[in-house]
């Protein structure tokens, strides 16, 4: 039988290598939530709504919010604690993915309000061709 350890240095010692664990789980699990570059970039749509149409699908970033808001929260609690005896790469890949995260739905958001224009310039186009 192994004896048991209850001294306060190595339990907040696996305290903070548990957190920095939990905050690079969630930080690789955003990841994987994040679009493929080439599911933004490579089509194979025959006109522009379609394009757009595919755009505005694969600019999803599914749980990757929840993911890096959950990063961040084990982050902010083992930094205040000052469980972390270096962080800083921990903290840099947080901002990353935060920044990528909100310029992807800001993206998703101008796509979709393209989706609805474009169309209606469209119509508005043939309409004036018509009245020639």
């Amino acid at each position: 039988m192994s004896q048991s350890t209850f001294d306060d240095e190595d339990l907040f010692g696996e305290a903070a290598a548990e957190t920095r664990a939990e905050v690079e789980e969630h930080l690789a699990a955003a990841r994987e939530e994040l679009p493929a570059a080439a599911d933004v970039w490579e089509t194979d749509a025959d006109n522009v709504l379609g394009v757009l149409n595919g755009l505005k699908s694969a600019l999803t970033v599914g749980d990757a919010v929840d993911h890096v808001r959950s990063a961040k929260k084990a982050y902010v609690l083992g930094e205040r604690a000052d469980a972390f005896e270096d962080a800083d790469d921990l903290k840099a890949e947080i901002e990353t993915l935060e920044s990528l995260v909100t310029d992807i739905e800001a993206a998703a958001t101008e796509v979709g309000s393209l989706t609805g224009t474009i169309p209606a310039i469209r119509g508005a186009l043939q309409d004036a061709a018509d009245e020639e």
